[in-house]
This record gives C-alpha cells, sequence and structure tokens, in this order.
C-alpha cells in the first residue's frame, strides 16, 4: 500500500534568554508580569509563548505552517512581542544558546511540576542548563515513514548544526567550541544523535520499556538531536543552536524541511540515503561543534574532508527540486551567504577580540557581545 504524501507542515520554536539591559547579565527573576503581558498580547494566536526551564529563559512557538514565509512572519510577530514587552520591565531577548558570561551556579529554575521533576531527577546536570536551542518540526503523518525518514536525516544533521552555532562562551571563557551548547546538553540522559529503528513499533516498544520501568513518564523525555514529536505527528529537529539572526534560522528551517522530501523522493523511487556507521556520523557532529562551518566535514563517499563550502553546494543541488517546490528558493540559497560572512559564534569571537584589540577588558569585550547580540536578535528580515 503506498504512503500518502506527508504534507511537510512546518513548525518553530524558538528559546531565548532574558538579559538584563543594566548589566547585561542574565535576569535571574523576571517579573512574572512579563510573561503574562506577553501571553496576553499573543492571545489571539494560541499558546505562543510559554516558560522555559530557568527563570531567566523564555520560549516562543509558531502555529502549523504551510509556507516558509507563514513561519517567518509568525517569528517577526513573536520576537517583536517579546522584545517590545520586556522593553518595558528594562529587559531584552537574546536568541543565543549561551549568555557570554553568566554563571549556571545563580540561576533559579522555574516552578513547575515538570521542571522540579527534571531538577530533582538530574541534579547538577540540570542546573547547568544555561542554554537554549531552536526546535524544527516537519508534518510527516505516517508513523513508519517517520521512523524511516528519522534513520536516514540524521547525516545531514551535523550540516545544519554547523550553519547555527551561537554559542562560543561559557561563563565568560572563549571555549574553543562554536556550539558550546552541546557539551552542556550532552551530559543528560537519552540525547545525542537519534537512533535506528527497524519500524514505529519497534521504536515504540524501545519507548515502553522505560516507561514501563518508571524511568520516564513518555517519550518527551526522549532528547535526541532528531526525534519523532510525542505529541504532534511531527519529525523534530532538536541538534540546532537558536540564531540571533532570524534570517538564518529560517534558512535552516528551510533546509530541513527540504531534506525530508528529498528523502522521501527517492523512497518513491525505491532509493533511499546511504546510512553510515553511527560513530562516523558523530564525527561529522562533533567537528560542526568545534569548528562549525570553518573546517570542513568527512564526506564519507569520498572518504576524504571535504570544505564546508563544497558540502553545502552539494546540499543546495541535491535538494533544488524541493526548494522549487515549497518556494524558498532564496532561503535554501542564502545558506552560502552564512558560510560566507559566518555564523553568530563567528561574529560573537570577532566583536570580542576587536574590543579587547582596541584596549578594552576582557569584562566589556564580554558586554559588547551580549550588546550584538540583541542587536541581532531584533534585526526582522
Amino acid at each position: 500500500m503506498a504512503i500518502r504524501e506527508p504534507s511537510f507542515t512546518l513548525g518553530i520554536e524558538e528559546e531565548y534568554l532574558l538579559v538584563d539591559k543594566d548589566s547585561r547579565d542574565l535576569a535571574q527573576e523576571p517579573p512574572p508580569a512579563l510573561l503574562a503581558k506577553c501571553q496576553e498580547a499573543l492571545l489571539d494566536y494560541g499558546s505562543q509563548v510559554s516558560p522555559e526551564f530557568l527563570r531567566s529563559q523564555i520560549e516562543v512557538g509558531t502555529s502549523v505552517c504551510h509556507t516558509i514565509e507563514e513561519a517567518r512572519e509568525e517569528l517577526v510577530r513573536l520576537r517583536t512581542t517579546v522584545g517590545t514587552i520586556a522593553d518595558e520591565f528594562g529587559l531584552a531577548p537574546i536568541a543565543s544558546s549561551t549568555h557570554p558570561f553568566a554563571t549556571w551556579r545563580s540561576q533559579q529554575h522555574t516552578d513547575k511540576e515538570r521542571y522540579n521533576v527534571l531538577a530533582r531527577d538530574l541534579q547538577q546536570v540540570a542546573r547547568r542548563l544555561v542554554i537554549c536551542g531552536m526546535h524544527v518540526h516537519v508534518g510527516i503523518e505516517d508513523d513508519d515513514l517517520r521512523i524511516d525518514l528519522l534513520g536516514q536525516a540524521a547525516y545531514f544533521l551535523p550540516h545544519l548544526l554547523a550553519l547555527s552555532t551561537s554559542s562560543p562562551f561559557w561563563e565568560g571563557q572563549a571555549t574553543g567550541l562554536k556550539s558550546y551548547r552541546l557539551a552542556v546538553f550532552d551530559e543528560l540522559p537519552r540525547t545525542g544523535m537519534p537512533y535506528q529503528f527497524g519500524s514505529y513499533s519497534e521504536y515504540a516498544r524501545s519507548i515502553e520499556v522505560l516507561v514501563n520501568a518508571g524511568l520516564i513518564e513518555d517519550a518527551t523525555k526522549i532528547w535526541w538531536d532528531l526525534r519523532p514529536s510525542a505529541r504532534f505527528p511531527t519529525l523534530e529537529m532538536r541538534i540546532t543552536d537558536v540564531c540571533p539572526l532570524l534570517a538564518d534560522g529560517i534558512t535552516i528551517a528551510a533546509l530541513y524541511r527540504c531534506i525530508l522530501r528529498m528523502l522521501y523522493r527517492l523512497r518513491r523511487q525505491n532509493q533511499r540515503w546511504r546510512t553510515y556507521p553511527p560513530f562516523l556520523v558523530r564525527e561529522n557532529r562533533w567537528r560542526a561543534q568545534r569548528y562549525g562551518t570553518g573546517e570542513g566535514m568527512v564526506d564519507f563517499g569520498k572518504g576524504t574532508l571535504v570544505p564546508f563550502p563544497e558540502l553545502m553546494e552539494e546540499l543546495i543541488d541535491l535538494i533544488a527540486e524541493d526548494a522549487e517546490h515549497f518556494d524558498c528558493v532564496p532561503e535554501v540559497a542564502r545558506a552560502r551567504d552564512i558560510v560566507k560572512e559566518g555564523t553568530s559564534a563567528d561574529r560573537q569571537l570577532a566583536r570580542f577580540e576587536a574590543v579587547k584589540a582596541l584596549g578594552g577588558s576582557e569584562q566589556a569585550a564580554l558586554v559588547a557581545v551580549v550588546d550584538g547580540i540583541i542587536d541581532d536578535t531584533m534585526i526582522m528580515p
């Protein structure tokens, strides 16, 4: 029986850190009125703003979108609303996966049952989660197709991570990594690259083992880089940092959506993307985490290290038909600009060094980095 073509609907979630505009440090106790006012301002659009694990965080999410333009318009509205209301309280949101100098020991988690359980179970691992990400949902209604694409799409996750990197600093130190967020997140259980399953029933049975053992309540506690959503009939990409420049995040969402449709097209032609041993894909994941777009990745077919711009050109060619189908050719093509101009991690590091080169202290340089992220977060494409 042929599988009906998926809807490939799109939904994007972004997590922001809330910064005090005077100190540029994280706002440890944002007033509850801020979140309430954001929710009230967006009441007509549904439940699109919510608290996150830390009190200094806030999460937004689009509704189900059918075009990349719909997703862009919603995120513009969400960022603008949160930014405008936060400003009334002397705060600003930053769409960055780490704060350049905040300390995790100073943060408090949100007093909510789900987060209280996480804090109790994960202890210091949870307390270090001063990190934010971007999650992209794509509608794949058939259960078994969702699992089939889960295994194949994992190959491309390092490419998406490399384009998104925005977390080079941790507690005032340049870490040497473009995405330090992953180093923190990987301390959690049930994270990392997704596993391969032969069917949806095999996946469901595996989750059921952990549920029946009382280790997790449901599949929302599976935090892989790519996972079948426990709430929606979607394949949820979670590997990426959140991007200060909204246009970068939109490009990554467009690429991911096109990759899934390309893999579906191969299946329709009785073909499939070759799968490689997970430890090989994890090597590219590490290279993306360490270098971003700067030092290339391994092409497993060629067995050689290939510069990232070449890999991106190959990917853009591979999904050209799908970009046309979804009317997102400019968004996909913008990946070239990200590679050429650098990611947020590159801009943050350059700004830090520029201020120091002019005689500024390290703290002044870190404050300047925060200012740059604040500005980038409010640039609307």
